[in-house]
């Protein structure tokens, strides 16, 4: 059997389909962030980064910074192994405090990254639930859809923020355990469910609801716990989930929720008892960024600020975009050569580093360009970027907003 030739085909695959994903080697600069310095096959070259999740760009605040040295040069680099072999390192104990008390909750428990919390807290909470129903929105993100299938129990899916389709479902479940699994903002659309409605619906029909704020956290309500703070309905989420590794600028994930439910994951969850833990000098840094994200609205009031001054200019060149309310901008190419094409020229014509959407991530024929301004991007790297964008749109004779077609275009 010639294993590597299995191998080499299904890569070839990928590279016909204009899927095949290209690593570029980037380095950023803490200093002048979103700038950073791109080792390109032809050397390096300063470029300016468009699309990082590092929404607020507290990867590089001076107090998280901080915060990570001088706790590594206490007690070390790593974690020395899992929680329970190891330890629970102190700078642990108070980041799940912190989290607990941003969310308005009993109790926190922190993860290595948020795909792991999602997959390993939904499976776990379904599979202590007999013959619990999950029901899951047709938008979730991968390691939500993951975390449902290893759960082993029966679901049905929802249509996107569908409330009629889901309390049908609802109703037609009866008595049985219910697990409603849902996001805040869904990252590649930018869209926003309705949390409060669909917390009413699980009242009413007896049902968990299980939330996934990683897109939110940080960014939006008062004290950054999300849309569920800023719309008033935290308390009526059960379990709310959550990453530290997009706005608060570090990495790992974790849940919130009622002290009974999260000890029972920590008790149970093998994606939590069997992995080596969060290096406390991260933890420490994950800490302090949520302390100053409580007590600072600076940041987030910066990015709106830049969010929408971005969005202006892009409608104004008449380019694609889809209407979003959040800070989260897809343009929209809708073809996956192109899209990848364009991707390639902002970078290596114009500096700009914006990595191309494409399938499984989304639908085929919705392929785009996801842009997340952050406070950094100033009005002369916006005026940049849409000279760009416009150039590669002519380059590749990609449609502008005037010259679709009246029926596409509604």
């Amino acid at each position: 059997m010639d294993y590597e030739r299995l191998f080499a085909e299904s890569l070839e695959g990928l590279r016909r389909e204009r899927r095949y994903r290209i690593f570029n080697e980037i380095e950023r600069d803490a200093a002048r962030f979103p700038r950073a310095t791109w080792r390109s096959p032809a050397g390096s070259r300063e470029i300016v980064i468009w699309c990082s999740n590092d929404y607020l760009g507290m990867g590089r605040h001076p107090e998280v910074i901080n915060a990570m040295t001088e706790t590594a040069k206490k007690v070390g680099a790593g974690a020395g192994g899992t929680r329970n072999i190891s330890g629970n390192s102190r700078a642990i104990v108070e980041l799940e405090t912190e989290l607990a008390d941003l969310h308005g909750k009993e109790a926190g428990l922190v993860f290595t990254s948020g795909y792991v919390s999602n997959e390993t807290g939904i499976a776990t909470i379904a599979k202590l639930l007999p013959d619990c129903l999950i029901l899951s929105d047709s938008g979730n993100h991968n390691s939500m859809i993951e975390g449902v299938r290893r759960s082993g129990r029966e679901k049905v899916i929802f249509r996107h923020n569908d409330l009629a389709h889901l309390e049908e479902l609802l109703a037609a479940a009866g008595d049985r355990p219910k697990l409603v699994v849902f996001e805040s903002i869904y990252s590649m659309g930018g869209d926003v469910a309705p949390i409060g409605e669909i917390c009413k619906l699980a009242e009413t029909y007896g049902a968990m609801t299980y939330l996934d704020e990683v897109h939110a956290v940080g960014m939006y309500g008062t004290r950054g716990a999300g849309i569920a703070e800023r719309d008033g309905v935290m308390n009526c989420v059960d379990v709310i989930e959550g990453t530290l590794g997009k706005a608060f600028g570090v990495v790992g994930g974790y849940i919130s929720g009622k002290r009974v439910v999260i000890d029972a994951v920590r008790s149970f969850a093998p994606g939590f008892i069997f992995t080596t833990a969060l290096p406390p000098a991260v933890a420490a840094a994950a800490s302090a960024s949520i302390r100053h994200l409580k007590n600072s609205s600076l940041e987030r009031q910066q990015q709106q600020a830049q969010v929408k001054k971005t969005k202006a200019a892009l409608v104004r060149a008449r380019l694609p975009l889809m209407p979003t309310d959040t800070h989260i901008i897809p343009v929209m190419v809708n073809e996956a050569g192109a899209c990848k094409a364009a991707s390639d020229m902002l970078l290596t014509e114009h500096g700009i580093y914006i990595q191309p959407i494409n399938f499984p991530t989304v639908t085929r024929g919705t392929e785009r360009l996801r842009i997340t301004p952050t406070p950094f991007h100033d009005e002369l790297l916006i005026a940049h970027l849409v000279k760009a964008l416009t150039e590669v749109w002519m380059k590749l004779d990609l449609p502008f907003v005037s010259d679709r077609p009246a029926q596409a275009a509604e």
